[in-house]
């Protein structure tokens, strides 16, 4: 992965950190819209989906720092890729995940999330996901 794509993706990602809880209720209701299907793998209540929603920017925030040390943050990604099988995620979810963090990513930078910005995200996500779903299925 090349400097400048670790560098753009973690220094819009500091971005991101200050609206947090606003992101991923953007990112949640982006997945539902583009596969309302997916609705049911998740908790039903606010309560519970603002833990799930936690998660993820914790997730995210961890997978971004670690973007700079593969060989540490590989292990980690193909361990999150396993247990998003007992889940019930199926490969073709990652599209969609990607879908709706891209534009999640274009909601929450505005004018920030250039060409460039995006994508940098599109390449990081692609290899996070490709590791995730490698190492799972």
């Amino acid at each position: 992965m090349e400097e400048k794509t670790i560098t753009l993706v973690q220094e819009s990602f500091e971005k991101v950190k200050p609206i947090a809880a606003t992101a991923a209720e953007i990112f949640y209701a982006k997945l539902f819209e583009l596969d309302p299907a997916l609705k049911h793998l998740f908790p039903s209540s606010d309560e519970a989906m603002a833990a799930q929603g936690n998660k993820l920017m914790t997730m995210l925030a961890s997978a971004v720092a670690g973007l700079k040390n593969l060989d540490m943050l590989i292990p980690v990604l193909e361990n999150l890729g396993k247990r998003h099988v007992e889940y019930k995620v199926e490969p073709s979810h990652y599209d969609t995940v990607g879908a709706a963090l891209i534009h999640t990513l274009g909601a929450g930078l505005g004018e920030d999330f250039t060409t460039e910005v995006k994508d940098a995200w599109v390449s990081v996500y692609g290899t996070m996901s490709s590791v995730m779903i490698k190492a799972s299925y």
